[in-house]
């Protein structure tokens, strides 16, 4: 996989159906363990404590997913939350839909539908905020170089596709990169040609970051 599509780290977004007084409440935030997204959930149950139900569904970068009706009938709750977040394309996330049951029966398609539109509406306030970020899976470049090399080597990071992330000015520049993974190698060869053969840089190894 060489990116994914995920929620902002830190943002939060809330979607809301309601069907015959029974109000169903998304909560989508980003998650990148199953332990945050326990945490995530727990957490949601602590606050909507007196809801009939809280659902909860997530799905992780590394296949991982896991989904719960949380006392709804089976395969009307967990799994549509579920089947929306897949339908959009993200992981790395949890959602949690808390259903305050309003005292008529939806039956299984009702549900189906409430709680597929609830976690929709939390997607789609996601994307309006501009909180759906491209993870892409990127290599780390440090390069040490001296203050007059700055503007020559800078232009070549912009000419190899990379970005400065960070510099820290000291008794030489310390310039952070960031490459799409697999694109840094031109940038190292030019700038070991243009040191004469010393190695002015080093690469991590890459990881999934924004771009």
């Amino acid at each position: 996989m060489d990116g994914y599509l995920t929620l902002r780290a830190g943002a939060q977004a809330i979607g809301e159906f309601v069907d015959r007084k029974s109000r169903f409440i998304a909560c989508l935030v980003h998650v990148d363990s199953e332990r945050a997204a326990d945490a995530h959930i727990a957490a949601v149950r602590a606050q909507h404590h007196d809801a009939r139900h809280n659902v909860p569904a997530w799905t992780l970068a590394d296949g991982r997913e896991r989904c719960s009706d949380d006392g709804e009938p089976q395969r009307t709750a967990g799994m549509p939350c579920l089947e929306v977040l897949r339908g959009a394309g993200l992981t790395d996330v949890c959602v949690v839909v808390t259903r305050y049951f309003g005292g008529t029966l939806l039956g299984p398609g009702g549900l189906v539908r409430a709680y597929t539109a609830a976690t929709q509406e939390a997607v789609d306030a996601a994307r309006a905020a501009g909180d759906i970020v491209q993870m892409t899976l990127v290599t780390r470049v440090v390069a040490q170089i001296p203050y007059a090399a700055y503007d020559r080597v800078t232009r070549m990071v912009a000419d190899a596709g990379g970005k400065v992330t960070d510099q820290l000015f000291a008794e030489d520049v310390q310039l952070t990169l960031a490459f799409v993974a697999g694109t840094e190698q031109p940038f190292l060869d030019a700038l070991r040609e243009y040191a004469n053969g010393e190695q002015l840089a080093r690469a991590s190894e890459p990881a999934f970051a924004e771009f």
